[in-house]
């Protein structure tokens, strides 16, 4: 499959910064903070007196959690500068930030110098995707392991999938209505009140990650599908909205090995 090429947005995150860190929080969202991160942590197979890069770090929340044993050094970067001014609000002093942009970030860093990297819920809005898939392969070490978590695509494609109800059969179901065409969907920070401030989110199909992770030297090890932790307990369809949650992945990772 060709991959489109879409624009690309050079100010990533930087227009909603301070929304994000306000909607977070320091330590992440609910969902980073339950599934993501822990996730993502122990894909990487941390040891001690490694070296470990977050790519996109955004405001440095998964960072500082790998940073608190004390034993690892631990880099971050983002193409956001404030998002960087805040990860490095009480920084722990393992645990390094920088401006940088994640399609263009190897020379920042000595060749192979990482024992892993992780790129959480960003590469969903990075465009181009493979340069840095390439340049992950260039800082890692041979045998270091690249995490990438993401809105699964296969069922939380941005706008094109959502939850619907089955009346006859009392089944609460999800709708995708594209999957295997890659596109770009510009996603407002404030509708309403500020239409104009936006980011955008790029859907790619599951074949994609794995056609240019192989292209850059990887071969994948590990992938796992995550499901959302909430839980309905009241309202007609609360059942079935459990059932929903436990068989509907919301979160996909994938760790990929540099060969």
């Amino acid at each position: 499959m060709r991959m489109k090429k879409f624009r690309r947005v050079k100010k990533g995150w930087e227009p909603v910064a301070d929304w994000y860190v306000g909607y977070m929080g320091k330590e992440g969202g609910a969902f980073q903070r339950d599934i993501v991160f822990p996730g993502a942590e122990r894909l990487l197979q941390l040891k001690k007196g490694g070296t470990y890069l977050d790519i996109a770090c955004g405001q440095g929340a998964f960072a500082k959690r790998l940073a608190k044993d004390g034993s690892r050094v631990i880099h971050g970067f983002d193409i956001s500068p404030s998002l960087i001014a805040e990860a490095k609000k009480d920084a722990p002093k393992n645990a390094h930030f920088r401006v940088a942009d994640a399609t263009g970030f190897a020379s920042h860093y000595p060749p192979s110098s990482f024992d892993g990297a992780a790129c959480n819920l960003a590469i969903q809005n990075i465009d181009p995707m493979e340069p840095v898939f390439a340049d992950a392969s260039r800082v890692l070490k041979p045998g270091g392991v690249l995490v990438l978590t993401m809105n699964h695509p296969a069922f939380r494609q941005p706008r094109q999938s959502g939850w619907g109800w089955d009346e006859e059969r009392k089944l609460q179901y999800r709708r995708v209505d594209k999957y295997l065409e890659p596109y770009e969907m510009p996603i407002l920070a404030h509708p309403g009140s500020a239409p104009s401030v936006k980011t955008y989110s790029y859907h790619r199909p599951l074949s994609a990650f794995v056609t240019a992770l192989a292209k850059h030297g990887f071969v994948i090890d590990a992938l796992e599908e995550w499901v959302s932790n909430k839980v309905s307990d009241s309202g007609p369809k609360a059942k079935a909205e459990n059932v929903a949650r436990k068989e509907i992945p919301l979160f996909l990772a994938i760790r990929a090995r540099k060969m």
